[in-house]
């Protein structure tokens, strides 16, 4: 399985400004010295050794997995946010057919979809599944005046609604799902694949309940090769907006180690949070890991263009 990265943001935040631009800029020729750029040599080497958060961005886009699997002529989407749009340009995923797991609906991960270039192509079947039943409304929903010019009946691509009552076969692949706490519900989906397993668990707010070591919980997480789990907040930020439908990046982690999860992607990120501080999350989690529990678990941030290969 190859897991990719479209969007990874919670709601759209402001774009990058020309001043935060400049403060990147600034700290970067802070921390020069003149032996960094006597040759190409020098230079490259003091490039390398500075934080990621100077050198890119995280992105700005708001929910979209794709998982391809090798030998399988289809694709399989998770969410439809805006990093949709990045995902139906790109060279690397043109696909005839796509099976698009929603996990809720709320507009940041929808809103992508009027964009998605293929789903306008005669020749492109899209699969939509989702636990709710009548979800084809409330996508149909938001694709009508005054929301949009395009209704969704003018996408020239196929489109088929299957709202999931069990596991589903995609191809060679399994995908399983279950319920997490966030406002108006959200589900967490689980592909699973020769002898790999991936979750994807966006908008959750984890609780008791999902560390409990019951037949459903351990069917579903334990031993998961590579999870992306809701990591928006930080310890504080999760006390001051309880029940708000997403988890503190310390309480992740506890999940991970209960789970015996081998790699763990930070996502969802909160849109008020600058690069430097989600690298700080970062570092603070697998400090956390680290000062806890010892080691033994890959922790990632999950960032537009990254990609996992299982």
């Amino acid at each position: 399985m190859r897991v990719r990265f479209w969007g990874v943001r919670g709601s759209l935040p402001s774009p990058l400004l020309p001043s935060q631009v400049r403060d990147k800029l600034s700290e970067i020729l802070r921390q020069a010295l003149p032996g960094d750029f006597v040759d190409s040599k020098s230079k490259r080497r003091f490039l390398e050794g500075l934080p990621p958060w100077l050198l890119g961005t995280v992105g700005a886009n708001t929910s979209c997995l794709s998982v391809g699997i090798d030998g399988f002529d289809e694709h399989i989407v998770f969410d439809c946010g805006s990093g949709m749009r990045e995902l139906g340009v790109s060279p690397v995923s043109q696909y005839s057919k796509y099976h698009v797991f929603l996990s809720h609906f709320h507009w940041d991960h929808l809103q992508g979809f009027p964009f998605f270039v293929p789903a306008f192509k005669p020749t492109v079947d899209i699969d939509f599944y989702s636990p709710k039943p009548g979800f084809d409304k409330y996508l149909m929903d938001m694709m009508q005046e005054p929301y949009h010019p395009i209704r969704m009946e003018y996408m020239a691509s196929k489109k088929t609604f299957h709202v999931l009552e069990s596991p589903v076969e995609v191809g060679p692949a399994t995908v399983s799902y279950r319920k997490m706490s966030h406002p108006g519900d959200a589900f967490a989906y689980k592909v699973s694949h020769g002898g790999k397993s991936f979750i994807y668990a966006t908008d959750a707010e984890l609780d008791a309940g999902d560390f409990i070591k019951n037949e459903e919980n351990i069917a579903f997480f334990e031993g998961v090769d590579v999870a992306v789990v809701d990591s928006q907040y930080t310890p504080l930020e999760a006390i001051e907006k309880y029940k708000w439908g997403h988890s503190p990046y310390n309480m992740v982690v506890e999940f991970a180690v209960n789970w015996g999860i081998k790699h763990l992607v930070l996502f969802h990120h909160d849109p008020t949070s600058d690069d430097k501080k989600l690298y700080e999350m970062l570092r603070s989690s697998r400090q956390y890991l680290s000062l806890i529990f010892g080691e033994g678990i890959d922790i990632s941030l999950a960032c537009e263009g990254m990609e996992i290969i299982l």
